[in-house]
């Protein structure tokens, strides 16, 4: 075999080899619309969220912080809005970033928040879920559909609308 015809051997292989792990895409964990939401396990707790749920339920998961006023703001409005809407439409957990938990309970307190919905991580910025979720550049939040799969970012109590009429 020339040495042409051995390297263009190796290049089919190589192709061929490559490619047989593409046939098939499969969606990756992140924080982008389109990727699987990471579960959130919130430090010091048991208790874990998954999202995939047969009841085709979306689940919207608010991230914020007391001395994030947008976040805090947007928490309200939030939470008032999904609590207006049908429950077999959508859950929403909140989940504050602030690490000194009597300043959490405070603020629950002051904005009338109550419910198993409020979550507080008490690792705040450090924590994995703060990484997980990519919140580097901002509290926010994310709304997952029944197979856990992020459906949009960035979502306001006005966009939520449509959920209503699907």
């Amino acid at each position: 075999m020339s040495a042409k015809i051995r390297m263009l051997f190796v290049l089919m292989l190589t192709v061929l080899f490559l490619s047989g792990g593409t046939k098939k895409t499969s969606f990756t964990e992140g924080s982008h619309p389109g990727d699987y939401a990471p579960e959130i396990k919130i430090t010091g707790s048991s208790r874990t969220i998954r999202f995939a749920n047969p009841s085709g339920r979306y689940t919207l998961v608010n991230f914020w912080a007391t001395y994030d006023a947008a976040s805090r703001v947007r928490n309200i409005q939030l939470y008032e809005k999904v609590n207006r809407m049908d429950s077999a439409c959508i859950r929403m957990y909140s989940i504050s970033m602030d690490e000194n938990y009597s300043v959490y309970t405070g603020t629950l307190d002051i904005d009338n928040l109550r419910g198993a919905s409020q979550l507080h991580e008490v690792k705040g910025v450090r924590s994995l879920l703060y990484r997980q979720y990519n919140l580097k550049k901002g509290f926010r939040n994310f709304l997952v559909d029944d197979h856990g799969v992020i459906v949009a970012t960035g979502v306001h109590s006005e966009d939520l609308d449509a959920l209503q009429k699907l």
